[in-house]
């Protein structure tokens, strides 16, 4: 590109962003969909600048995440392909729910649902999840926006910058608009993904309900040369365990999410990388800022404290894939081709499976069960050791959980759980020690006689 025309485009850019701060709205709405990483097809151009002239609108509106925007672009990603599910489909997954149940029932120790588990389209899998995406997002939009706004007003021409300031709080807005549809994309993407309410490891249906999306069901079981009922049958038992976990061990579904939002909320934007895209931004060329923003580059390395909770919510969906994996094993041993689908899901989970971008993207979170395999040795060892009843009593209180040091040694937790099964109390440690101690009132009592002495 020759200079003459690097400065006709730098001036053209310049005068589109003068004229929509000045909202007259004479903006190229393809350039800001290829920024924003939407397809610049009509639908998807109209979609932008409504949701941008909402933004320009609203006066004092909220920052962040725009539901009603990420919905829209979700659906719309996901209609291009949706299919309805026939009243035969619908009926073959009640009854593998109602078989998978009796088989779940034989090999667990927890209770069934009570509402009756869901066969869902993908659009309905988006309306039913997409409160918990804005939640867990929404951190991260607040610091791209604040970002957004800081590097725009230090990279913008000085005979800009006044007008740039006096409209940050509408930057901000717009920001958020554009991140709102970048989350609609990824989980309308996803939405084409996902076969059913847990599959990404979290329970992203509220209440605890099990669901199954057909349409993707249908083409996960392509290409495995597998009945597609017994597919049906296993993913269905699959659903309904993990579903049940989460209604017997009622804290889980809060711990999971409320650490997923705190690694979220510590998260900082590079202001120095953002400050290189946008000043080497091409308006013609809108790739780079469109790869920054979906491959999380924006988001400096993880410090220490994060590099820790992430440890500790790998082990904590390592845990959960694990339990799931063995009771399922359990319950559909009568199916003939079980354990193919079952590695066929471990692998496509031990992978990062569909979430994988979706939580790189949205919170710089790689969320895979990284130790899954050795979670479900344990809990397999565990079953064989003490039984299904004391092994789902493990979930009952945060504290009981099997640490990742009960997955490095596995005979150390049994040995615990076989004591206490036989009625010899655990052996306690210093601190416990101490703190027994301390209620029985025998360092207490005896510096009180060292004190009278």
């Amino acid at each position: 590109m020759s200079d003459e025309n690097e400065r006709n485009d730098e001036d053209e850019f310049r005068e589109m962003l003068r004229a929509f701060l000045e909202g007259n709205g004479a903006i190229d709405p393809a350039k800001l969909a290829g920024a924003a990483g939407l397809p610049a097809d009509a639908a998807g151009l109209a979609s932008l600048m409504e949701q941008l002239q909402n933004a320009m609108r609203a006066q004092g509106g909220a920052e962040g995440v725009n539901a009603n925007a990420a919905m829209e672009q979700a659906k719309s990603h996901a209609l291009q392909s949706v299919q309805p599910v026939s009243a035969i489909t619908r009926a073959e997954i009640d009854q593998a729910f109602h078989v998978g149940g009796m088989w779940l029932d034989e090999v667990v120790a927890v209770a069934s649902l009570a509402d009756t588990p869901e066969v869902i389209t993908r659009t309905e899998w988006i309306e039913q999840t997409m409160p918990l995406w804005v939640q867990l997002a929404e951190p991260v939009a607040n610091s791209i926006g604040e970002a957004m706004g800081t590097v725009l007003a230090e990279q913008a021409p000085e005979e800009m910058r006044g007008l740039i300031a006096n409209a940050s709080q509408m930057m901000k807005q717009v920001g958020g608009s554009l991140f709102s549809m970048q989350l609609g994309q990824i989980v309308g993407r996803l939405s084409t993904e996902v076969v059913s309410g847990g599959d990404i490891g979290i329970p992203l249906l509220a209440d605890g309900k099990a669901a199954l999306l057909p349409q993707n069901l249908s083409e996960f079981g392509e290409g495995l040369e597998i009945p597609i009922d017994q597919v049906q049958l296993y993913l269905a038992v699959r659903e309904l365990a993990h579903a049940r976990l989460f209604k017997h061990a009622r804290w889980l579904r809060l711990n999971l999410i409320s650490a997923i939002t705190a690694f979220a909320q510590g998260i900082t934007i590079d202001l120095s990388a953002l400050e290189e895209v946008a000043g080497n931004f091409d308006p013609t060329n809108p790739d780079e800022l469109r790869d920054a923003i979906t491959s999380g580059s924006f988001i400096p390395p993880k410090s220490d404290e994060q590099m820790a909770a992430l440890a500790r919510l790998e082990t904590q969906l390592a845990l959960i894939e694990g339990w799931v994996d063995v009771v399922t094993e359990g319950a559909v041993s009568r199916l003939p081709r079980a354990s193919a689908i079952g590695e066929t899901v471990r692998r496509r989970r031990a992978s990062g499976g569909p979430a994988e971008s979706a939580f790189a993207s949205l919170v710089g979170l790689e969320l895979r069960p990284r130790r899954m395999r050795d979670a479900s040795a344990m809990w397999q060892k565990v079953t064989d050791a003490v039984g299904a009843e004391i092994r789902d009593d493990l979930w009952s209180h945060p504290d009981s959980m099997p640490t990742a040091e009960d997955l490095d040694n596995p005979d150390a937790l049994i040995a615990r759980l076989t004591g206490v099964a036989a009625g010899v109390a655990p052996e306690l440690d210093d601190m416990d020690r101490a703190l027994q101690d301390l209620l029985d009132g025998k360092d207490f009592t005896q510096g009180e006689n060292n004190e009278d002495s």
